[in-house]
């Protein structure tokens, strides 16, 4: 294991071996030819962006995609090689880190890549095309006369739309992602003689049911299924997949509580009976969601804790009372052994995305 300080009050443990087994087992689902792209923005969903990119780059990953042009700086210095592609907003001003960390970045408009030719012609390239979802891009029905414009004014290298119902098995929705896919299909058709050497449209769900019939499955954003998660809690990904995740924290106090005493902020949860509570150094401030209160459950010695009370700002606090020789400093198991960021994102109304990513910065990462 490594990492730059390790405290035992709450750590995130990140399996790198199942992540190269995820991505292997993923790239049973797309062509020879296909190339992955990797999604490492927002710190890596949480796991850690230069850990796992490092992981990535010794077996072979050299694309990368990131939110903004802090984490591409971040990458760069940290020894990553290949192409790092910046898919938001990057302020003109900083135009020129771009150029001298060689970070390629969307283009989100016309306007703004009037922008940033504003400052220079070389920093490299890749259009949003917006095929349906409204978020950025040019208008697909504007883009190959855009695109032929800048092509001769720019760096430009490539270009993307994302799909945005492709996780979905809904009719309705698979239907709206076959006309993303057609209508970017036909754009490259139409300026297919630029040579562009990226261009693509396949994220991880993508990747999974439309690669085999997609013309641009040549690179595929892989991004929440490379880290063992779903992208649709209702659908069972490929036996092998698993998270890569473990989240643990200890037991600093236990304590036992009479018929009628409350615990915690609000006395939101009162004992009906002689209990035995166990506080765990961990909270909201660390990004244990406050909504798991009164609601959800932790693992320690192999069996369920429920939390009782109000998740604090660093301290929850559980139910021991049928768990023998529950002692300070046993391990508790917040992510992991049967509890998945998935089944925590059930418990409270999101997706596993938000759960691993609020993990705050402050839980130490341990690569194994």
């Amino acid at each position: 294991m490594y990492t730059t300080r390790f405290t035992r009050r709450s750590w995130v443990e990140v399996d790198l071996s199942q992540l190269e087994c995820n991505l292997e087992i993923y790239r049973r689902y797309l062509t020879d030819e296909a190339k992955i792209m990797a999604v490492v923005k927002a710190d890596a969903y949480g796991h850690g962006d230069v850990a796992v990119s490092k992981k990535l780059s010794q077996i072979g990953v050299d694309l990368f995609a990131v939110s903004n042009i802090d984490e591409a700086i971040i990458l760069r210095e940290s020894g990553i090689k290949g192409e790092i592609l910046v898919l938001g907003y990057t302020p003109v001003e900083l135009a020129p880190e771009l150029l001298k960390y060689d970070i390629t970045q969307a283009l989100l408009s016309e306007a703004y890549a009037e922008q940033l030719l504003s400052f220079s012609s070389e920093i490299k390239c890749q259009f949003a095309i917006d095929t349906g979802m409204n978020r950025i891009g040019v208008k697909v029905e504007e883009s190959a006369e855009v695109i032929k414009k800048y092509a001769t004014r720019c760096n430009l290298n490539g270009f993307f739309t994302h799909l945005c119902a492709a996780d979905s098995i809904e009719s309705d929705d698979l239907m709206f992602t076959n006309r993303q896919i057609r209508k970017f299909e036909h754009l490259m058709d139409i300026i297919s003689d630029l040579n562009l050497q990226y261009i693509h449209c396949l994220n991880s769900a993508g990747g999974f049911y439309q690669s085999p019939n997609c013309k641009c499955d040549n690179i595929v954003r892989l991004g929440i299924v490379m880290y063992g998660l779903r992208y649709n809690q209702k659908i069972k990904l490929p036996e092998g997949i698993q998270p890569v995740l473990t989240w643990k924290t200890v037991v600093s106090l236990v304590k036992t509580i009479e018929r009628g005493e409350c615990v915690g902020y609000g006395r939101s949860f009162c004992a009906e009976q002689k209990m035995k509570i166990a506080t765990l150094p961990v909270g909201y401030a660390d990004g244990y969601n406050r909504q798991l209160s009164n609601r959800g459950y932790v693992m320690i010695k192999g069996q369920k804790a429920r939390i009782v009370g109000r998740v604090c700002m660093d301290q929850t606090m559980v139910d021991v009372t049928h768990i023998e020789g529950v002692l300070e400093g046993d391990e508790v198991t917040l992510i992991g052994n049967g509890i998945d960021a998935d089944t925590l994102a059930s418990m409270v109304g999101t997706i596993g995305y938000e759960i691993v990513c609020s993990i705050s910065k402050r839980v130490p990462r341990i690569y194994i």
